[in-house]
């Protein structure tokens, strides 16, 4: 099984990166996951014929994955432009999301857990055709009380992150059938 991330952040030292990270250790040894790079060119349809080769590259690790899990920041209540824009690329000119299972997280310092986030970005993905875990929700609120200085979530926290990736695996397995 293949899950690609998309991480919602450019940010050298995100927060949002540590949880990925940290998602990545609650998956079995038999999935394999790949990151996405979102530092993309602003999508412009008159691109869409002779797209960028990172754009390409994008596009094939969506396409090659079993399930797609967005982690993002919350910027100004909704979801980075950045994300939003490596969506666009992905979804055009032939959409390589249709029929993906999807799951969506982030992280914040704050106490709402990247909620508003999560909700913009819920329409996006359902109207591309992903199919799009509901439950259970993370939201990793108070990011700094949760990570140790590494970047390692701390011991009362593994137990949440495990459950949210055993569900989405289970989501992904039940999206085949």
């Amino acid at each position: 099984m293949k899950i690609a991330i998309f991480v919602g952040s450019l940010r050298r030292d995100s927060v949002n990166k540590k949880l990925a990270r940290n998602l990545e250790l609650a998956v079995p040894d038999d999935v394999n996951v790949v990151y996405v790079d979102i530092q993309q060119p602003l999508f412009n349809a008159d691109n869409e014929q002779e797209m960028p080769q990172s754009v390409q590259q994008m596009k094939a690790i969506v396409e090659e994955a079993d399930g797609v899990l967005f982690v993002t920041p919350e910027y100004n209540r909704s979801m980075p432009g950045v994300l939003k824009n490596a969506i666009d690329w992905v979804s055009r000119p032939d959409n390589s999301f249709r029929d993906k299972p999807a799951g969506i997280t982030g992280a914040t310092y704050g106490s709402l857990g990247t909620l508003a986030a999560q909700i913009s970005l819920f329409p996006v993905l359902h109207h591309l055709g992903m199919r799009v875990m509901t439950r259970p929700e993370l939201y990793f609120n108070f990011a700094g009380d949760k990570l140790d200085s590494g970047g390692k979530v701390v011991d009362d926290y593994h137990e949440q992150l495990q459950g949210y990736m055993d569900a989405f695996i289970r989501h992904i397995h039940h999206c085949k059938h």
